[in-house]
């Protein structure tokens, strides 16, 4: 089954499941979110396969080509003497909203917490074909990852297993730079 994403009815309005709207609605996600970000939303894959534990120890998934390719970059880092771990892969609409509350508990403002987190449905890890990756002797999901040999090896090679970074600086989506955040974009999944 190919990456399914719901489509605007207009310039300025996406259509969203349900259950994303009600969501939203718990969260205070502004319903032009789609428009002003231009991310697009992602239903639930069908595909999703275990691909080992993260760094913290919980058991992960991606979709079957994305999983694939992960592993197959793995190795081929490896035969170059890098270490690429992940930290997160396939994250539910819950779990996204889930770490949202998390950071509005904690007081802070939802525009800080949307530039660093995709609103629930619209996050790549829904897709099931995004990891956020690290190496050993960095601190996950920070931006010195992007001094590490294994960043300089994915900004090289990543392309030949169908991985890009999402969110480069000064990325049209308004998410922070995430040196660490890899989808796979094989034709095969669209």
């Amino acid at each position: 089954m190919g990456r399914q994403v719901y489509k605007s009815l207009n310039s300025t309005m996406v259509r969203l499941p349900v259950s994303i709207q009600s969501i939203h609605e718990r969260l205070g996600i502004p319903a032009d979110y789609a428009a002003k970000t231009g991310l697009p939303c992602y239903a639930d894959p069908t595909d999703l396969i275990a691909i080992g534990k993260d760094v913290e120890g919980r058991e992960r998934q991606l979709r079957t080509g994305a999983a694939s390719a992960w592993h197959s970059m793995v190795h081929a880092a490896e035969q170059d003497g890098v270490v690429l771990q992940f930290v997160s892969a396939y994250r539910s609409a819950e779990y996204q909203a889930g770490l949202i509350q998390r950071c509005l508990d904690r007081g802070e403002e939802l525009t800080d917490i949307l530039s660093r987190i995709a609103a629930p449905g619209f996050s790549e890890h829904q897709s099931g074909l995004a990891l956020d990756v690290t190496t050993p002797g960095y601190e996950p999901v920070e931006e010195a990852f992007e001094t590490s040999t294994a960043f300089a090896w994915l900004q090289e090679h990543a392309s030949r297993f169908e991985f890009v970074m999402s969110f480069p600086k000064d990325n049209p989506f308004g998410i922070i730079y995430e040196p660490w955040h890899w989808c796979y974009r094989s034709s095969a999944e669209t």
